[in-house]
């Protein structure tokens, strides 16, 4: 009996042993390495590194309802008789940095989107339709009142003191940033393509020379009110007219017709230098233009007076000069600050800036 059991026990132990060679000669299958994202705290808050990459990125945006009521008279056609307007608005903000041997590379992009209807002014915008920003519904019951709205806002890289790309103009100082519907003619929310170099003197100085798209910030030069959409039984009719005829008069000489499109040969320039310090910025800027319409149409004069037919318009340059200044005042609350700013221009109506 004694002999059985030590036989077992021992036949036990050799298949136990048996086992554990087996498996020990199985495969082992390591977990996959997990990169986690880390902070890159090399640009400041909200940074962080793209995975596999030496590139930081922050993503930021805001989100935005608007709604309005104004009393309303009337029933007319189009959208005269409503009284109320709602938008509802996104903005995404994403800025990528790497590090280089000859300074920080940048790509900064800043995209601005939103739906809107109603009444003019919440509803839609006549100016951001007019220069393809926004694209209106054409139905008999929408059009004038229903506008998707698309804006590539900013999308530009800065290298070693250069910034090609979408951007504010140099020439400007306070362009704010929480502007979103850029809704009459003269709103500063409209950024230009540019090409400019930026030299840092020391001490918080810096000067730029800019080379800026002309057509992105410009109205017609006669009459801005010429270029609209009008509504014909739910039809689109001299939609989108780029080069519509305006009446030009000089003294008591009627001028006939004359193409009020603004032509684009040549670029703006701007310089601008400034100072920025912790408690206060500053900024001197100048901009100069070309006024350059087209010529003499073939449509019918109208109105009184002697006619006079020139075979060419003359191109003018037009310029300004302006003067900013920022004092920041945290005292108040984070962030706060009081602008001061004023331009002068001549020849300037349907400038760059």
């Amino acid at each position: 009996m004694k002999f059985l059991k030590k036989s077992l026990l021992g036949s036990a132990a050799a298949f136990a042993a048996v086992g554990a060679a087996h498996a020990a000669d199985l495969p082992v299958k390591k977990a996959v390495p997990i990169e986690y994202v880390r902070v890159c705290s090399a640009y400041g808050a909200g940074f962080f590194y793209i995975p596999g990459t030496d590139t930081c990125l922050r993503v930021s945006g805001r989100a935005r309802f608007e709604g309005g009521y104004q009393t309303s008279y009337t029933r007319q056609a189009g959208a005269a008789g409503d009284t109320s307007g709602y938008q509802g608005r996104m903005r995404i903000n994403l800025d990528a940095r790497t590090q280089t041997a000859y300074g920080t590379l940048r790509a900064f992009v800043r995209l601005d989107a939103g739906a809107r209807t109603g009444y003019s002014g919440v509803g839609t915008s006549g100016t951001q339709q007019r220069i393809g920003q926004a694209y209106p519904g054409i139905g008999t019951d929408s059009f004038g009142r229903d506008q998707q709205y698309m804006n590539v806002d900013k999308a530009f890289i800065q290298f070693a003191g250069l910034t090609a790309g979408r951007a504010s103009s140099f020439f400007d100082f306070y362009a704010h940033d929480f502007e979103f519907a850029g809704a009459t003619a003269g709103s500063d929310n409209f950024s230009t393509n540019l090409l400019a170099y930026t030299a840092t003197i020391g001490n918080g100085l810096s000067a730029t020379i800019s080379i800026e798209d002309p057509v992105f910030r410009r109205t017609p030069i006669f009459s801005p009110t010429n270029i609209s959409a009008t509504v014909n039984t739910g039809a689109v009719s001299n939609f989108g007219v780029t080069n519509q005829p305006t009446p030009v008069f000089v003294g008591p000489r009627r001028l006939r017709h004359t193409d009020g499109s603004v032509r684009s040969r040549v670029p703006c320039f701007v310089r601008a230098v400034r100072p920025d310090q912790a408690w206060r910025s500053a900024q001197l800027s100048a901009a100069t233009h070309e006024l350059n319409v087209g010529n003499r149409s073939t449509a019918a004069s109208t109105g009184t007076g002697p006619s006079v037919a020139p075979a060419h318009t003359r191109n003018v340059q037009g310029f300004a000069v302006q003067g900013g200044l920022k004092i920041n005042t945290p005292f108040i609350a984070p962030g706060d600050a009081l602008y001061l700013q004023g331009a002068y221009g001549r020849r300037y109506s349907a400038a760059c800036s």
